[in-house]
């Protein structure tokens, strides 16, 4: 396959299936932008863990503590996994055939990643969310005690946000291995 010096986004580098590897600044600035949305998407997952089980050790007193983190509001750091996908076709259209939807990684990858949005969407951010109401409920009314029924619905909101937490960390790190090794 005949390579074209001129053109930025490609080099005479060739990948086993014989296509020219895509390199060149708007490449590199695409892939780090994919790279960028998995690094805080999955940072922003494994700190709604932490402080999943933070919540769970003692949620009478640590609820208070983290009010500032469970405030009512939209978890904008983790949405930025809904970036992934889109730079990822990005540079698959950038590729110019050096990487396809066809290929076997990549569609794990969107797999796992299907998977994961699906689970934060449904397991994760609710989860936060009603911790959110829980944390604001605990902090106007600090004489709840640790048999109150709202201490039971703040636990078992922490055990949903912190298995899926964990649920989802795996899913973006097997799918990161899958970007990197391209088996």
């Amino acid at each position: 396959m005949p390579s074209d010096e001129n053109d930025p986004v490609l080099t005479t580098s060739v990948l086993a299936t014989g296509a020219p590897a895509p390199t060149g600044p708007a490449f590199d600035i695409v892939l780090l932008a994919h790279v960028a949305c998995v690094i805080v998407g999955l940072g922003a997952v494994v700190v709604a863990g932490v402080q999943a089980a933070r919540l769970l050790r003692d949620p009478v007193e640590v609820a208070a503590r983290l009010r500032s983190y469970f405030a009512p509001g939209v978890n904008w750091a983790g949405r930025i996994i809904y970036g992934v996908p889109i730079f990822g076709f990005l540079l698959l259209a950038m590729s110019k055939g050096a990487y396809d939807l066809k290929d076997a990684w990549v569609m794990a990858g969107l797999v796992l990643w299907v998977a994961a949005a699906l689970s934060a969407e449904g397991l994760l951010w609710p989860a936060e969310r009603r911790i959110q109401a829980l944390v604001a409920e605990r902090v106007s009314d600090p004489a709840v005690a640790p048999d109150h029924p709202t201490t039971a619905a703040l636990r078992l909101a922490a055990w949903k946000m912190l298995l899926a937490s964990s649920a989802l960390a795996a899913a973006f790190v097997a799918a990161t291995v899958l970007m990197v090794a391209q088996p």
